[in-house]
């Protein structure tokens, strides 16, 4: 048998396989997960909604249809999910007080995904109120830890699911991805995580209380995998995968084609690590250029510059427009006349990303019209490059994790690149790369910061593609190693 600490560092395909050959039952690695969890996460504070009887119990199902002869892709294997998911009989607050005691009547699709593969979810991963933001703390459920070092945080909106991931409680977990909610925490704790195509995965019941559940079509956001390997990765999101059965009838099946190569020395990569609207720190330089540095040992055609990249600046402009104004659309009236009044007053020469947002935040149907069109030009801008290439290696934000930041106000917070300051939103221009064009991006460990912290990169990839740069997150995995667990 296989002991408790290696049990707890196997991946969900490793498990499978021990499952199938009955070197563990269910109910027991069930057990050690939650012992593990009682035993760590007080410190860490990842798991914010325990659901450990009902896990047990279907543990034991999962261990009596495998007795049955059933097979199924996540038989008995233990996961979490991020606390916006709906589960039925937990609470879904997205860390906001006023909706403590909410609690849904019917599970989100992608809970009713997992549960029909045969997982055993052992409860529900903390995020940001609102989940707004690049950290993961909230009133209702208090702060996560980054599990390489507790005074920094294991990032955001799915930060919870990442910390819960890097410390062994679980084998996979679900999040979602606005502002590079699956993809930050990845980086900043080391494992792996996909932002699928923008309306490849059904997001119904991912909602904020109290909505009710309908099927939407989302502006940037996604729903995606989040796990210890790339191959994970890829079992996750072929269960996640498909539209909305409400929307699309219950036969309708999702089939993405194949990775455009199988051989890294196959693949032509476009390589960027400088954004006109903030720097990259030299810890995150030193993973993209390790990454590349693999890629080109590997083979494949590793390319720094194109005429044919959309202009970053504009991009990085246009998304966060995108984001602020939807974000805030439902504010009350009171607090859109004071934002106008305060748009008005910006000097017409003011381009920052600051101006921008508080710009967006008060736009009329034709500026989003007008936005929204330099975004399909964006869109067919990124079909024309990735004709010549198969992925964009990038950052997913300037640093590594940063320690907890806590301002009441967001807007006063700083963000320290290699010592100077810059204002704490500018950093999501990176995951926004892939988000405003609504590409699919993964993200992958690129080594460690000089202080020991994990490094990511993102790999960008070709619209409903998504097995291209999960095969290629697959075969760098093997180049350069993956996940490590921290000490």
């Amino acid at each position: 048998m296989v002991g408790f600490m290696e049990w707890s560092s196997q991946t969900a395909e490793e498990l499978a396989a021990a499952l199938h050959a009955g070197e563990v039952t269910s109910a027991e690695l069930t057990d050690e997960a939650i012992a593990r969890i009682e035993r760590d996460d007080k410190v860490l504070n990842a798991i914010c909604v325990p659901d450990f009887d009902r896990a047990r119990a279907a543990a034991r199902g999962a261990d009596q249809a495998r007795a049955r002869g059933e097979v199924r892709p996540l038989l008995g294997i233990p996961v979490t999910v991020k606390e916006s998911y709906n589960m039925a009989g937990l609470p879904t607050t997205w860390g906001m007080p006023q909706h403590r005691d909410y609690v849904p009547a019917e599970d989100a699709v992608q809970v009713s995904r997992l549960k029909a593969a045969g997982a055993v979810v052992l409860g529900k991963t903390n995020v940001p109120l609102g989940l707004q933001d690049i950290q993961s703390f909230n009133e209702i459920y208090g702060t996560t830890n980054n599990p390489w070092d507790h005074d920094r945080t294991s990032g955001g909106s799915s930060g919870g699911s990442a910390a819960a991931l890097a410390s062994g409680f679980c084998a996979l977990s679900i999040g979602s991805d606005l502002a590079g909610s699956l993809r930050t925490p990845a980086h900043f704790c080391g494992i792996y995580a996909h932002k699928p195509t923008l309306g490849l995965a059904a997001t119904r019941g991912m909602v904020a209380p109290p909505a009710p559940p309908l099927p939407v079509d989302l502006d940037l956001a996604v729903v995606g995998p989040m796990a210890r390997t790339a191959r994970d990765l890829t079992l996750l999101l072929d269960i996640m995968a498909g539209p909305d059965p409400l929307t699309h009838g219950v036969a309708y099946d999702v089939t993405l084609p194949p990775a455009r190569h199988e051989r890294l020395g196959d693949f032509r990569v476009l390589v960027v690590d400088d954004h006109p609207l903030i720097p990259t720190g030299s810890a995150v330089r030193a993973g993209v250029n390790r990454v590349a540095d693999a890629l080109a040992d590997g083979g494949a055609r590793v390319e720094r510059h194109t005429p044919l990249l959309p202009d970053l600046a504009e991009a990085g402009t246009l998304y966060t427009q995108l984001l602020v104004s939807g974000s805030v659309a439902r504010f009350p009236i009171e607090a859109y006349e004071q934002m106008r009044a305060r748009a008005a007053a910006l000097s017409a020469d003011d381009q920052s990303l600051d101006a921008a947002r508080l710009r967006a935040m008060v736009f009329s149907h034709r500026d989003w019209m007008e936005v929204n069109s330099r975004r399909e030009l964006h869109r067919h801008g990124w079909r024309q490059l990735f004709a010549e290439f198969d992925a964009v290696v990038c950052p997913i934000t300037p640093t590594a994790a940063f320690p907890h930041d806590h301002n009441p106000n967001p807007l006063e917070r700083r963000i320290d690149i290699d010592g100077v300051e810059y204002p704490y939103f500018d950093q999501l221009v990176w995951a926004g790369l892939a988000t405003m064009p609504g590409l699919p991006a993964t993200a992958v460990p690129a080594g460690r910061s000089p202080e020991g912290l994990p490094v990511g990169v993102q790999l960008i990839g070709p619209m409903f593609e998504d097995r291209t740069p999960l095969r290629l997150a697959e075969l760098l995995e093997q180049k350069i190693g993956g996940f490590q667990a921290p000490k």
